[in-house]
C-alpha cells in the first residue's frame, strides 16, 4: 500500500537582499542560504528588496493556485512610506490608482498607528530627517511587477520599507527574518 503524503507548505520570512530563488546572483543571496530542502518551489515572488512572506511548496497546483491572481489570494503588506498619506490618498489607493500598466484593482488601505512591531532591517532605510515616515497597511489581490512600490508613488508617498505580513491564510507570525517554518 503506498502512503499518499500532503503537500508540504513551506513560511518563509525573506530577509531583505534574498532573491525568490534558490540561486544567488550578483550581489543578492539565493534562498539555498536558508532553506535546504530538495523539491520545493517558490509560490509567488518577492524582490530582493522587499522582506517578509515566502511561500514554497512541493505541489504544482498549489504552486499555481497561490502565485496566480485568477484566485485572488489577498496579500498584505505592511509599508513603510515617505510623508504621511492623507485621507485622500488613502481613498485613492482604496479605488485604485492607474499606473503605466493600467489601472489596479481597488485595495484595502489604512495608516498603521502604531507602526507595526518589525525587525530591524540590514542595512536600514535612508533617513531624511526633514520628512517624516508613516507605515500603511496595503492589501491586494493582484500582484504585478513592484505592484506595490508603484501604487504608493502614485499617490506622492514612495515606499522606504516593504514588509509583506500574510498571503491568504498564512501569516509570518512566529517567524524571525531568514527563518523558515512547515
Amino acid at each position: 500500500m503506498a502512503l499518499i503524503s500532503s503537500p508540504r507548505l513551506i513560511r518563509f520570512n525573506k530577509p531583505y537582499g534574498v532573491l525568490s530563488q534558490f540561486t544567488p546572483e550578483g550581489r543578492w543571496q539565493g534562498l539555498k542560504d536558508f532553506i535546504d530542502l530538495p523539491g520545493v518551489y517558490v509560490a509567488g515572488r518577492l524582490d530582493a528588496d522587499s522582506e517578509g512572506l515566502l511561500l514554497l511548496t512541493d505541489d504544482g497546483q498549489l504552486q499555481a493556485r497561490i502565485a496566480d491572481p485568477r484566485f485572488k489570494m489577498e496579500k498584505v503588506y505592511w509599508v513603510q512610506v515617505e510623508g504621511v498619506p492623507d485621507d485622500a490618498a488613502l481613498a485613492a489607493l482604496r479605488d485604485g490608482v492607474t499606473l503605466n500598466d493600467g489601472p489596479t484593482r481597488p485595495a484595502c488601505a489604512r495608516r498603521l498607528d502604531p507602526p507595526p512591531a518589525v525587525w530591524e532591517r540590514q542595512p536600514p532605510i535612508r533617513v531624511r530627517h526633514a520628512i517624516p515616515t508613516c507605515w500603511i497597511e496595503l492589501a491586494i489581490k493582484e500582484g504585478r511587477n513592484r505592484q506595490v512600490r508603484r501604487m504608493t508613488a502614485a499617490v506622492g508617498h514612495p515606499t522606504l520599507r516593504l514588509i509583506r505580513a500574510s498571503i491568504g491564510p498564512h501569516t509570518l507570525d512566529g517567524l524571525a527574518p531568514g527563518r523558515w517554518a512547515g
